[in-house]
């Protein structure tokens, strides 16, 4: 046969995604919608007026890479911790206030970032939107509405019979109007339910209506895997819509779970820069190491490593060749021993007992040279 030379096709991933145009407001020193990057938020499970347990948790969330926290407010003790909390705090921080009206203004005066408002949770909201508007623009910080499927507004649960994308969508648009009537606009929108399907009809109906940034997020998503799934389910066909300017994972788990979920969902679109990123193989009769331990044994080496490489582990020969072509490095593990790859090409083979060293210490010498190389050009 004679060979034919095919042209390198083009994969969807490698289009840039085209982000839904926004109003932009700022969240501190972080921007929110109008094509700023995807910021991944959290939120602590610390008591709010435990300022020293709050700020190590909020310490513990920046070092994993939160950009946003929102610290729960629902007692006065918790509000008079704010100003505290607000002022220490390396990343912005949000007040999320239900039921008293008031916490929103010791909020505001606090110097939160934010502050996050359920409508259907606190009582006349409605007749507070001009003091709120009013209070929130002097202070010069946005306010996200955030609807929950669980805590709808009585009369439009009424309307529509359940918590339907559409009375999602409405409860939200319906509050933004009312800050519209007094000028505001510096707005961030969510409507969450615990069915990702709920999730993404409502907020294509939000994007369709609105140009408000979106915070996405699935709410009772469940401990992981089964939250985590959820949630990356309904983010990954929206944030491929273009729709969604920050993000929250929310799991039944510690909260630096929540955004170590998070960043790997938008590294995963491309929407982030690529840190470390481990690939294995799931094992099978083929495998002749136990590719869980070994695996298990690479992630914890690498934990923390400071630079963005894609690390291979491979139990067999079966498809170790083909991901060594596409890791930075990687093993291919057989009869006992490794077969170490750098960018492709097997430069030595260790005893199975220390592949673990050699890994590591062919990725520092492969961070060494890269950095060199690139102050060299500079």
């Amino acid at each position: 046969m004679t060979a034919v030379d095919l042209p390198v096709p083009v994969l969807p991933s490698q289009a840039p995604v085209r982000r839904r145009p926004t109003h932009q407001v700022r969240v501190g020193d972080v921007f929110v919608g109008g094509g700023a990057p995807i910021t991944v938020q959290s939120m602590t499970t610390t008591l709010t007026a435990d300022v020293d347990a709050t700020l190590q948790q909020i310490a513990e969330l920046t070092a994993a890479g939160c950009d946003i926290v929102r610290v729960a407010v629902p007692s006065q003790d918790d509000a008079d911790a704010l100003p505290a909390i607000a002022a220490k705090s390396k990343i912005p921080v949000i007040a999320d206030i239900h039921f008293q009206p008031k916490y929103v203004f010791a909020a505001i005066d606090a110097g939160c970032a934010a502050v996050r408002v359920n409508p259907g949770n606190i009582k006349k909201f409605d007749d507070k939107i001009r003091e709120i508007a009013a209070a929130a623009t002097a202070a010069h910080i946005p306010i996200r509405i955030g609807v929950n499927a669980g805590s709808l507004d009585p009369r439009l649960l009424k309307k529509h019979g359940a918590a339907s994308p559409e009375a999602l969508a409405e409860s939200a648009l319906w509050e933004a109007s009312l800050f519209e009537e007094h000028g505001f606009r510096d707005l961030k929108i969510s409507v969450k339910h615990h069915d990702p399907l709920t999730v993404i009809a409502a907020y294509r109906q939000l994007a369709a209506r609105c140009d408000y940034p979106l915070h996405l997020g699935v709410t009772e998503a469940g401990p992981p895997p089964q939250g985590t799934i959820k949630s990356a389910t309904a983010f990954a066909i929206l944030l491929n819509e273009g729709i969604g300017d920050t993000i929250r994972v929310s799991l039944t788990a510690p909260p630096v779970e929540e955004v170590k979920a998070g960043i790997q969902i938008l590294q995963s679109l491309g929407l982030r820069p690529r840190q470390l990123e481990i690939v294995s193989c799931p094992s099978c009769g083929r495998a002749q190491v136990d590719v869980y331990q070994l695996t298990a044994k690479v992630q914890a080496a690498f934990d923390g490593f400071p630079h963005p490489l894609r690390v291979a582990v491979m139990g067999c020969v079966v498809n170790g060749p083909g991901e060594a072509r596409e890791a930075d490095l990687g093993v291919s593990s057989g009869n006992g021993k490794g077969q170490i790859f750098v960018k492709g090409e097997v430069i030595r083979t260790v005893p199975e007992h220390q592949i673990v060293d050699a890994l590591i210490e062919e990725a520092l010498n492969l961070t060494e040279h890269t950095n060199t190389a690139q102050e060299a050009a500079s």
